[in-house]
This record gives structure tokens, sequence and C-alpha cells, in this order.
């Protein structure tokens, strides 16, 4: 993601704080200065910038500032609240309310990815359990029915269009009307766009916009365009009653920053964004968890809402056979389906403290999609009682036939299937020393790991999971210290839900060569 420079460069400015033995006025100018150009390179408006600067400036006033206060933590504080009004325009966000139709009508210019939004949208929600319907009111672009007829179909996603039909208006009233009637509870319209803000684009969003009642009007914006869309999302807010506003292609071009911004000073909630061409490649987007993600501090919310979407809680199977100490190859398996619906690698490492948001490139996430794929082909062509035994990886030592059996029906070699049962073997073990510890899985789903286990029993689990983690991500983390500190940030935030979450989570981070 391009955004990643920004906040590598805002990063290594706010570093600067902690390698230097004095701070002073002149250290405070110097990390401004290269703050400012970090966001000046990304296009965010120079007013904006020039802000910033004298906001934390008024903050910091090292003559009055009493003995013994930490400058570092005042200045980097300062300077994270700016970065978050920045992006944030203190609007309410609109939120769709259960068991009644809501109406979502999408507005924009022609080649910001309207239509594809549109899908990514209806998917995310639903993911959550809505019941979602999209509707197809485009019928000035040729081939607009047949994009968004081909995403849904791929995304399971009910649509209503028309090869026959050219007036946007009646199909965006029959449709509505038609998945009224089947009781959906979101419903998506997609509107025509154009290449320039021309009357006629406004006068047709005005009339679709009369017939349907939507609750909700989101544009969609291309974040190439830069600190441009502030003029944009003014125009469009001026015709028609915008509530929202969706930024695309956040992951191809420099001047998103400029993009965030930019809308942020039009007082229009930015709810998401897309960061890819995949169905998964869209985050909500909150300003605190974003800016704090973008700085490589973890997303801790969005991750445990991830990982609550796999509704690990009611798998009281597994959380059984962990309190027992028990971990079959079944079990891990299991472990890496839950990683895949997840959603792309790269979005879910940039939500855990200590990995920057670049740490996986899109080379890096291909491969460990591909190595957890391939993985997952080899535990396929193994038998039941291979998957289901408690014996796990001694079964196959006392039979190397079984290896070489399954090395066959995966189309790998001997010593890859051995490297599997050698990782399986690492967690396994891991496992059974978290079942030994006494109460760490007490109630029904495991209940709040930092109640149930005291400082030293908490120091075994860390230590548990670095021996069973990659090197290489153990370095990242920033060691054994910072593996505590994620684990602390995890205890807080995630209560009772991760009991059966780490499982996941330690497979994960092992997983990756």
């Amino acid at each position: 993601m391009v955004l990643a420079d920004l906040g590598r460069k805002i990063t290594s400015a706010l570093k600067s704080l902690s390698n230097a033995t004095i701070i002073d006025e002149d250290v405070l100018n110097s990390m401004l200065n290269e703050i400012c150009r970090a966001l000046l390179e990304a296009d965010v408006n120079i007013r904006l910038v020039k802000a910033l600067k004298e906001n934390v400036k008024s903050v910091i006033d090292f003559d009055e500032m009493a003995a013994g206060l930490n400058k570092r933590k005042m200045i980097q504080t300062a300077v994270f609240k700016e970065l978050v009004k920045l992006v944030d325009p203190g609007v309410k966000v609109w939120t769709p309310t259960k068991a009644k139709p809501n109406i979502i009508m999408f507005v924009g210019l022609q080649g910001s990815g309207k239509t594809t939004t549109c899908t990514k949208l209806a998917y995310y929600y639903q993911k959550k359990g809505w019941k979602v319907a999209l509707i197809c009111a485009d019928t000035f672009r040729a081939g607009a029915f047949d994009q968004l007829k081909q995403n849904a179909t791929k995304a399971r996603i009910p649509f209503y269009g028309s090869y026959t039909e050219v007036d946007p208006v009646i199909i965006a009233a029959d449709g509505v009307e038609k998945f009224k009637k089947e009781n959906f509870e979101i419903i998506i319209v997609d509107t025509s766009g154009r290449h320039k803000q021309e009357d006629s684009l406004f006068e047709e969003m005005l009339q679709v916009a009369n017939v349907t009642s939507p609750d909700n009007i989101i544009f969609v914006m291309d974040a190439s365009i830069g600190q441009a869309c502030e003029s944009q999302a003014k125009a469009f807010k001026e015709k028609v009653d915008v509530a929202s506003v969706i930024i695309t292609k956040l992951d191809g071009h420099a001047k998103g920053g400029g993009a965030l911004s930019a809308v942020a000073a039009t007082k229009s909630p930015v709810i998401f964004i897309g960061t890819g061409e995949h169905i998964d490649d869209f985050e909500p987007f909150k300003t605190k968890p974003f800016i704090s993600k973008l700085l490589g501090m973890g997303d801790i919310e969005g991750l445990i809402d991830k990982v609550s979407e796999l509704n690990l809680d009611d798998n009281e199977e597994l959380i059984n056979k962990l309190k027992h100490g028990e971990f079959t190859l079944r079990d891990m398996y299991e472990q890496f389906q839950n990683i895949m619906k997840m959603g792309p690698f790269g979005q879910i490492m940039g939500m855990i403290p200590g990995f920057s948001s670049d740490f996986m490139t899109k080379g890096n996430e291909q491969e460990s999609m591909a190595r957890l794929k391939k993985l997952m082909t080899m535990m396929d062509s193994m038998k039941d009682e291979e998957l289901d035994s408690r014996e796990g990886a001694k079964l196959f030592m006392r039979c190397p036939g079984r290896v070489q059996r399954v090395a066959r029906g995966s189309g790998v070699s001997v010593r890859e299937v051995q490297e599997l049962l050698q990782q399986y073997q690492k967690f396994a073990q891991m496992v059974k020393k978290m079942g030994g510890i006494k109460g760490l899985f007490k109630g029904k789903s495991g209940g709040d790991m930092s109640k149930n286990v005291n400082p030293a029993q908490m120091a075994k689990i860390n230590q548990s999971i670095a021996r069973a983690m990659d090197p290489r991500v153990l370095q990242q983390l920033g060691g054994m210290n910072g593996l505590q500190s994620m684990m602390r940030q995890f205890q807080q935030g995630a209560g009772g839900g991760m009991g059966g979450g780490m499982g996941g989570l330690g497979n994960m981070m092992g997983g990756g060569k």
C-alpha cells in the first residue's frame, strides 16, 4: 500500500525524538518539518499541513513545561492527535438498522471503481449476517449490468437489472420494490457515472434518489486525484445529499493522504477504503485505528473484529480439546481455514502491533497464501484416522510409508510433508503446555485469559508461542519484549473472545517462511 510510504516517513521523523539527547525547540522543528514534507509529498493541502504544524507547536511549550514531564511522549501524542484530526471530519457516520430495508445509493464519476465497490460493500455486510441485494441502475455505460451481474454471482449476492429497460429511474424503483417485498435488509443501488460533472448526471441522480428514497447516499472517489477530491465532493454535496464517502485505489497511488484529508475538509465522513482489486481488499475507515496502523502501532480492535467474524467462541469442541492439551492435525487444518476466512494477509498483519503496514508486500502475501494452500493440500491427502489421531506426527514416524503416500497424493516432496509435521509438532507441544496451566480455559469459551492466569503462567505461554514462531516474525515484533507487549494488548482488547483465536494467530505467525 503506497500510504505505507507516508507512514514510514512519519514514523522515521518521530524516531528522531528517541535519538536526540536533549529535546528542545530545534529538535521539535526538525521533526515537524520532516512530517510536513512527507504530508505535502502525499498531496495533503498546504493549508492543512500548516495548521497541523501550528497546532502541535501551540501544545508544546518548552518554557512552560513542568520538570519531569516526558517530552517525547507529549510530542508523540500531540502529533498523533493532529494526524487523526487531519482525516476526521467530526461527523457521525450512518449505520444501517436491522430488520428493516436500508437503501444505499452509490454515486460518482465513471472510472472511480463504483460498481466494484458496490459488490465489496454488499459482500462486507453479507459476511456480517445481513440480507443484502444489488441493483444496477447504470444504463449509460455499456457492460455495467454484465459487470455487476458477474461480481454479484461470484459473491453469491442477489441482484436486479435489465438488458431491455433504458430508464435507470424505472429499474431502480422496480428493484427496490422487489427486494423490499422479499424482506432484504440492505439494498444497494448502483447509478450511472460520467467522465465529468455533467448536469444530466446530476439530474438523473436526483430522479433516482426521489423514487428510491435512500437512507444513505455514498460518493465513490478515486484516490489518484489527491486533494482535488475536495472540490469533487463539494460539487456532489451541493446537488444531492451525500452522507458518506468511499475512497478507492488507495493501494496504488501516492496521493492517498491528500484524498483522505481533502474529504475530511468537506465534513463528509469516509466510511470505507478500497485497497486492492479483490473483494476482501476493503476496510472500514476508523480514524484512530487507521493512523495507528499507518504508524505501525497496530489495530487491535480491527483484528478482534476479524477474529469475532469467525465465531471461534462457538467452537466448544476445540476449546474442550485445548483444555486437555489436545491438538490434532485436523484442528490445525481448521485453524488454517480460519486464517483464509480472515481476509488478505497484509491487511491482518498490519493490525498486529509491531508490524508496519507494509510488512507483507503483495509478493510476500501471495507467497504466504500459496504456502498455506500447499499445507492444506498435503493435509487433504491424509486419511481421517491420521487427521484425528491424538498421536499426530508420531503416527507418521512409526510408518514412513504414510509420509510417502501423502507426498505422492499432494504432488510434493517427502521433505515438505516432514516439514509440515514438524510445524504441527511445535504447535501440539505448545497447546499441551497451555492445557496444563490451571485455570487458563475457564468457562464455556475460554474466558478472559488475563484474569485466569498469573504473570508467571503468562510468561510461560509467551515463551511457548515465541518458540513456535518463525524467528524473523519474532524479530519484527521486537523480540520477547515486543511479544509480551502484544499479548498484553490482546488481553486488554479481547476480553473473552480470544480463547479459540490464539491457535489461529499462532499458526499464522509460524506458517509463513
